[in-house]
């Protein structure tokens, strides 16, 4: 199915939005599309939605299990709006929202559904869960000038932290249960990279409901949405593994040149696999076992 806007899909195709979870990926380039949307098919998700700019071509196999809305973010199409104007029209369901070279991986990936794993989250009362954006980047920037290479992809096992998110409302108090997290490529190349833009954390899957409303620093307007935690015990995390960082170090003319690799002593070949990133530590499977 094809749609010319959002607005001709929010007229006459939100029945798609009937049953979820269901998974929102914006396009901002023509890098790696189909493997984007190939793998969140493949998590589980029952819709796909593929926001793409109308003159990027999309393979027929492709094509035909996903949701294709036409919607270039190099033109203003911006993706806060986009969720939110589907929000409501989405009221009880799961959504999960991406970019294109960013892959989704949760506890027990490799055997249990995203569907699956959301029903315990719900079960524990929860209608938010706190992901990761983990940084990939190719190993060799002169075969992968554009630092992405699903063959050849690294990431940092160490240099994560977290510092307590005050609230600006309230004599800058820490917030309850949440915090700002930061690393990787925006941490160790954080000179070319703004400050508002550092932080790793987002609040990328989330259940629908009317009134909710997606902020530009990806956090809601609830903020219960934006606790790591419930009251009670440690619930789960999920991570995005996403070469979107390095794919816009190495575009950016003031960083590109002073790039030469992004390995160091610190990076690991990642291996596609939820155990790797449970191992160091960069997602959480709470009391899912």
């Amino acid at each position: 199915m094809h749609y010319l806007s959002l607005t001709e899909f929010l007229r006459s195709g939100t029945a798609e939005l009937a049953r979820g979870p269901v998974a929102l990926i914006f396009c901002e380039d023509d890098v790696e599309i189909p493997a984007t949307l190939t793998h969140h098919l493949a998590a589980g998700f029952r819709r796909v939605l593929a926001f793409m700019p109308p003159d990027i071509a999309l393979p027929d196999a492709v094509a035909q299990q996903v949701i294709r809305i036409d919607h270039d973010l190099a033109r203003g199409d911006t993706l806060t709006d986009a969720v939110n104007r589907i929000i409501p029209q989405a009221a009880g369901q799961w959504l999960y929202y991406c970019y294109n070279t960013e892959f989704l991986f949760h506890p027990f990936c490799e055997t249990r559904s995203i569907g699956e794993m959301l029903a315990f989250h719900t079960e524990e009362r929860r209608a938010a869960m706190l992901t990761f954006v983990v940084d990939l980047y190719a190993g060799d920037l002169d075969a992968q000038p554009n630092a992405v290479s699903l063959d050849d992809a690294f990431l940092d096992r160490s240099g994560y932290y977290a510092l307590a998110r005050e609230d600006a409302a309230n004599g800058w108090a820490p917030k309850d249960r949440q915090l700002d997290f930061y690393g990787g490529l925006r941490w160790r190349y954080e000179e070319h990279v703004p400050y508002a833009r550092r932080k790793i954390d987002r609040v990328s899957l989330f259940r629908a409901r009317d009134g909710l409303r997606l902020r530009e620093d990806h956090t809601f307007s609830d903020e219960e949405y934006n606790t790591y935690s419930c009251r009670w015990h440690h619930n789960l995390t999920a991570t995005i593994c996403s070469f979107r960082t390095a794919k816009a170090l190495k575009r950016n003319p003031g960083s590109t040149f002073e790039i030469q690799s992004f390995l160091w002593h610190n990076s690991e070949r990642f291996d596609w696999s939820s155990r790797q990133l449970l191992d160091l530590g960069l997602m959480e499977p709470g009391q899912w076992f």
